[in-house]
């Protein structure tokens, strides 16, 4: 079984999927942000309303963002270690890209779009995409005003930024279950579980001093 989650959002998403790619359990923070508080207890909730154990897993897929530093940190180290633990693959995948096949796979979107997420400090990270859900551009980060467009925009990014963006359409944030699919699927770019930052964390290691003369 597939366990999947992703923490790039201020939600905690949490699935677990068989191998046909069918979603057996799903479950989603109540609460936003408390990454690290949250994400453990959601697994564990997932594979007991599923009827499973961690033995059960036979594959991780974790959203690589692009996020906030902390949130993505732990997802993927939660990944990572699983993936240790337990002797099994683990994929990440651009979080953006699931919240794109979600968007294509509920008709929400019939031709090419745009996907934009909260990126805080007044900017987005978005990508583009065809109307099959296959990304053409991005992602990156910037300031709503400044890619602007009138295309249909999935994400919590339009409706942040509706003047940049007056077509907002569905999907909101990613969801686990989706991202899960993708993977199963196949249907989108299979990446190492490290994050897609964009850009540098706002905590940083400071840099010596530099000598008195």
């Amino acid at each position: 079984m597939l366990l999947a989650f992703d923490t790039a959002s201020p939600q905690v998403s949490v699935a677990l999927l068989d191998d046909a790619g069918t979603v057996v359990a799903e479950l989603v923070s109540a609460e936003t942000m408390r990454h690290g508080e949250q994400l453990a207890p959601l697994i564990e909730q997932v594979l007991a309303a599923a009827g499973a154990d961690r033995l059960d897993v036979t594959a991780v897929a974790v959203g690589a963002g692009p996020g906030p530093f902390t949130g993505l940190r732990v997802g993927l180290v939660t990944a990572r270690t699983l993936g240790f633990v337990l002797d099994v693959p683990v994929y990440g995948v651009c979080s953006l890209d699931a919240l794109a096949l979600e968007a294509v796979e509920t008709g929400v979107v019939d031709g090419s779009f745009v996907v934009a997420t909260d990126a805080r400090r007044k900017e987005v990270y978005l990508a583009t995409y065809d109307a099959d859900g296959a990304r053409t551009s991005g992602p990156a980060v910037d300031r709503p005003d400044t890619v602007a467009t009138d295309a249909p925009v999935v994400g919590e990014g339009a409706l942040l930024y509706p003047d940049a963006f007056p077509h907002a359409v569905g999907p909101v944030r990613p969801s686990a279950g989706w991202l899960g699919r993708a993977v199963v699927e196949e249907r989108v770019e299979l990446l190492d579980p490290e994050p897609l930052y964009l850009r540098r964390p706002d905590a940083e290691v400071p840099r010596a001093a530099k000598p008195v003369s």
